[in-house]
């Protein structure tokens, strides 16, 4: 990037350049290095690390005192070291390290720090245990991959707060992280304040604000949101987590898409190659019918095929079954080179209304996958199983994803209401409650809401979400209405918001983009965690600092809280 140019590590520093950048043309200049024992070779060497990489460092064997120095220096250490650039001599350099072709002559040697016997060493090859990993976390900082990734994130924000604030007039605008209990979503974190009963939430993202900043004439508002989610221990999910949060004034939909597209390729790193656009858009319905999901991974083919005109006659009884019933049908999974699969067959299925499906292939599925897919509907299941089937294939060798392709995607013109799980009868929103309907359907919002499209857009990398965002309510009177008697919510709780809407707001949307998620796709981190420099491990502890802790009575006192300890044989520490 051409902000990258002047970029001067070594300002405001006691050493004369990093241990990455020497090079042949610095051969005869005195150099001061700081940094890492990275190996010590023989009583010869020693390899000089810090996060630029390595410098083969030469110590004289005419030098009693160095070689009395290097004699108790031990790995990890962190030193001073003053000498003199030379090259390498012929034949000794080294093509794998940048720094191969030069060597630095020690003229002296300070030990600034030693390092104790670590739990594993710092080499890139080193396999160390997750769990390991996050208790000595500012150990697993040092690896080569948590640098680049922690750099690659700061360089990718800057892009992002450049190309909003200078190229189209955005604001960066801080909201509280102490707020209040907010109605339907996530579970929120709870905070004690010293007023009896009274408790501040975490918000779990900072949605309200940014709908009062547009009523506040700040036109066009973003933040690196920090947001909060007490959703327990789900698979990569962390209960603090940052969001790239975005609203404007006076636009569309399109208009959010088209400024989240140049964002991104505006800010896209040039070495992982060029973004295409405008990004393909597809609509929810769309998904579900052809991928079974709606945040499908596009970057293999395989849609799903509806084949019951094929078998209208046929006498295969699972088959027939299935198609005798009102809104059964046979669905086909078309896999590329079915040569791999012993039995193309194994790929039809009977799809009951039920939810309930017959075919071959169900051996190839876990029970508990069986059972967890039955009480779902039944387009998930078959996008489950197309995913199941792409994994198949790669392990059998067929190359079917792209590892190195980055397949963005829109997913429009969600319903805006769904059926409350487990409460028949009653609805909840598809997004959240202040998305608006689209403009053909806002009469039907009165009359059958569970055919109401919202104007909300997900973005969708790889089969992943990475954002999601709508145009908002911005009628008093409309929003009332979905948070009353739609959705039955407790209205007091957002009474100011209501009032806000009622008090000249204008026409605004925006979208979030979860920035933990997007850069572990790019740098194709196997777990969220790989990018966030101090995570929490999977239950939402931090085994570093074993956080969450016990707190004394004494301590809660003031916030008029006591513990009610659990039977002891119960209790989990």
């Amino acid at each position: 990037h051409s902000s990258m140019r002047h970029v001067s590590p070594c300002s405001v520093s006691l050493r004369s350049h990093t241990c990455g950048e020497l090079r042949p043309e610095h051969a005869g200049e005195k150099v001061a290095l700081y940094g890492w024992v990275q190996y010590l070779r023989q009583d010869l060497f020693v390899i000089l690390r810090d996060y630029s990489g390595l410098t083969q460092v030469l110590i004289s064997q005419d030098d009693g005192s160095l070689k009395e120095k290097l004699g108790e220096l031990t790995v990890e250490s962190v030193v001073k070291v003053t000498g003199t650039v030379r090259r390498r001599p012929e034949g000794q350099e080294n093509t794998n390290m940048p720094t191969g072709d030069i060597e630095v002559l020690a003229e002296n040697l300070e030990v600034l720090n030693t390092c104790r016997k670590l739990p594993f060493e710092i080499k890139d090859f080193v396999k160390k245990s997750e769990a390991l990993r996050m208790q000595y976390r500012y150990l697993d900082l040092r690896s080569t991959r948590m640098q680049q990734n922690l750099r690659l994130r700061s360089q990718l924000s800057m892009r992002m707060r450049e190309y909003l604030c200078h190229q189209h007039g955005f604001v960066d605008v801080e909201t509280p992280t102490l707020f209040k209990r907010t109605p339907g979503g996530a579970k929120e974190f709870l905070v004690p304040s010293r007023e009896p009963g009274r408790f501040y939430s975490l918000p779990q993202s900072p949605q309200q604000f940014k709908q009062l900043l547009m009523v506040a004439g700040v036109d066009r508002y973003f933040q690196f949101a920090r947001c909060y989610r007490d959703e327990g221990s789900k698979p990569d999910r962390q209960p603090e987590f940052t969001q790239v949060d975005i609203e404007m004034s006076f636009v569309e939909q399109a208009g959010v898409m088209a400024l989240v597209e140049g964002l991104l390729q505006y800010s896209w790193p040039p070495e992982l190659g060029g973004l295409s656009q405008p990004f393909p858009c597809i609509t929810y319905s769309e998904a579900m019918r052809d991928y079974g999901s709606d945040k499908p991974d596009t970057r293999f083919h395989m849609k799903l095929v509806d084949i019951s005109e094929v078998f209208v006659n046929t006498k295969i009884e699972f088959l027939k079954s299935a198609l005798g019933q009102s809104e059964g049908s046979i669905q086909a999974i078309c896999v590329p080179d079915g040569g791999v699969w012993n039995n193309v067959f194994n790929f039809v299925l009977a799809v009951r209304p039920e939810g309930t499906l017959k075919s071959p292939l169900s051996k190839h599925l876990s029970p508990s996958d069986t059972e967890g897919l039955l009480g779902e509907t039944r387009r998930p299941l078959l996008g489950k199983l197309r995913l199941q089937c792409a994994e198949l294939l790669e392990a059998r060798g067929v190359a079917l994803r792209d590892p190195t392709a980055f397949h963005f995607l829109w997913v429009v013109d969600f319903p805006l209401f769904l059926p409350k799980e487990g409460e028949p009868g009653s609805l909840e929103s598809a997004h959240h409650p202040f998305t608006a309907p689209v403009a053909q359907d806002a009469h039907l919002v009165y009359t059958e809401p569970l055919q109401v499209r919202g104007q909300h857009y997900d973005l969708v990398l790889n089969g992943c979400e990475v954002g999601g965002g709508s145009i908002r309510i911005h009628k008093a009177a409309e929003q009332l209405h979905v948070l009353k008697n739609i959705l039955k919510e407790d209205v007091s709780v957002l009474s100011h918001l209501l009032e806000a809407l009622d008090s000249g707001a204008p026409p605004h949307g925006g979208i979030a983009l979860g920035l933990d998620r997007l850069i572990s796709l790019m740098v194709r981190a196997p777990s969220i965690r790989d990018v966030i420099a101090f995570p929490k491990s999977f239950r939402g502890h931090d085994l570093m600092s074993q956080a969450p802790d016990y707190v004394s009575e004494e301590d809660l006192k003031p916030y008029h809280i006591s513990v009610t300890w659990p039977p002891a044989k119960t209790e989990e520490k």
